[in-house]
């Protein structure tokens, strides 16, 4: 009973990472390309474990906030520059969020758009309000025991054969996929889970927290798994209301109703889990420094509230959901690599973490992780570029040159975090 508890209280990360921008790329995933990308999110769920399991450790192994290890004096400023990136991040994702659950509640239900905006960005602030970090995970592990159930429920009646399911956990890259790989990873390893993680993990053991997040995440990569199945029965253009005709040809009349709750689960559960992030994010790199950074202090309610509101205007503009899901992910690959190398840097802190510090076996997992969130990083950087000034992308994107430009990110990383960990 400890043990599911654990997981209960640390499905809060996957509510954060299952929200409408994973059920996009997962069943556009599954739709073009079928079951060959499931090793895809078999990686992108281990190294969201990795990440996760680092934060938590930091904290725990510490008894210190993530802030309060860069130092002071010019390193404080980088503890701002990564809460104003991540809030920026989370105020990105609270649009498609919300955007994303009223378009699956809309699947079923005839109700004006800004109705259900409205009542969604409610919810979520009813919830955030009370700062009970219990009767938060409580909602949201009900939201993701409805959202897994579902979408699981749906990839059942899929069926597809063993063998089928076996090829798609050997890596391969068929032609004209690498961007969907890039979104698969990048949809899962969330940056501002780092944070959220992070400040959940005072005051816990670390050995327990190690079982509730490999249980919560492990939860989140087979519902991750289901919806990438459940999208291989669109044979066209993917849209919400073709995978809902999808579902309708296979699961009967309760096909469409069953998305429409599933993904307004989904989208519900990381519009509460965004605002949230981005305030724990500011508790934890710079609330150290004065008050009202509390769970119900003024600024951490500012927080939360402004990225609710962003997410809530975004919504109500009409702007179409997928495009809106699809730059809120552009826009945190940035961020990823910043907040893995942050993590990474303190994290070899010997002097403050001891036996919790980062061995070498550990750091070689972290910096290859890191790797290839700048990989992810410098691509949507690229595709961004070429939007801009009219460019195919072809020579901005090529493997090679990003492969090269992320090792050599890499080597400075290794150096930086080696450098911290010689320090007495």
């Amino acid at each position: 009973m400890r043990r599911l508890a654990q997981i209960l209280f640390w499905s809060v990360i996957s509510a954060a990472f299952i929200g409408p921008g994973t059920v996009t790329t997962a069943a556009k995933a599954g739709s073009a390309f079928g079951t060959a990308l499931l090793w895809a999110l078999l990686f992108s769920v281990g190294a969201t474990y990795l990440l996760q399991e680092t934060a938590a450790r930091v904290v725990i192994g510490s008894g210190q906030q993530p802030g309060q290890l860069i130092g002071g004096g010019h390193r404080k400023r980088l503890a701002y520059g990564l809460f104003y990136a991540v809030a920026f991040g989370c105020a990105a994702y609270q649009a498609g969020n919300v955007m994303g659950a009223v378009a699956g509640l809309q699947l079923s239900a005839p109700v004006p758009g800004y109705v259900l905006s409205l009542g969604i960005s409610a919810l979520s602030a009813t919830l955030l309000w009370g700062g009970s970090f219990k009767v938060i995970t409580r909602g949201l592990s009900t939201l993701v025991a409805v959202m897994g159930f579902l979408f699981c429920w749906a990839a059942w009646q899929v069926r597809p054969s063993p063998g089928l399911l076996g090829s798609g956990l050997s890596p391969s890259l068929p032609s004209g996929s690498l961007l969907l790989t890039i979104s698969l990873i990048g949809t899962t390893v969330v940056p501002y889970n780092l944070f959220l993680g992070a400040g959940l993990s005072r005051g816990r053991e670390l050995k327990a927290t190690r079982w509730g997040l490999g249980g919560a995440i492990a939860l989140g990569g087979l519902i991750s798994a289901a919806i990438l199945i459940t999208g291989t029965q669109v044979s066209e253009g993917f849209s919400f209301e073709g995978l809902a005709a999808a579902l309708q040809r296979e699961l009967g009349p309760w096909g469409k109703p069953a998305l429409a709750v599933g993904l307004g689960a989904a989208g519900i559960s990381s519009a509460i889990t965004a605002p949230l992030a981005a305030a724990v994010a500011g508790q934890s790199l710079i609330g150290q420094e004065h008050g009202h950074w509390g769970t119900q202090g003024r600024y951490f309610r500012l927080t939360w509230g402004a990225v609710l509101g962003i997410g809530l205007l975004f919504s109500l503009s009409g702007i179409q959901p997928v495009p809106a899901i699809i730059m809120a992910q552009a826009i945190n690959g940035l961020l990823l690599p910043l907040a893995a190398g942050f993590l990474i840097y303190v994290a070899n802190d010997s002097a403050a973490l001891g036996r919790n510090a980062n061995g070498p076996l550990a750091n070689f997992l972290s910096l290859l992780v890191f790797g290839v969130c700048v990989f992810l990083g410098l691509n949507n950087l690229a595709a961004a570029l070429s939007k801009a000034i009219g460019l195919s992308g072809g020579a901005l994107r090529s493997p090679a040159w990003l492969g090269l430009l992320s090792a050599a990110a890499c080597l400075l990383m290794a150096r930086w975090a080696f450098a911290k960990r010689a320090q007495p």
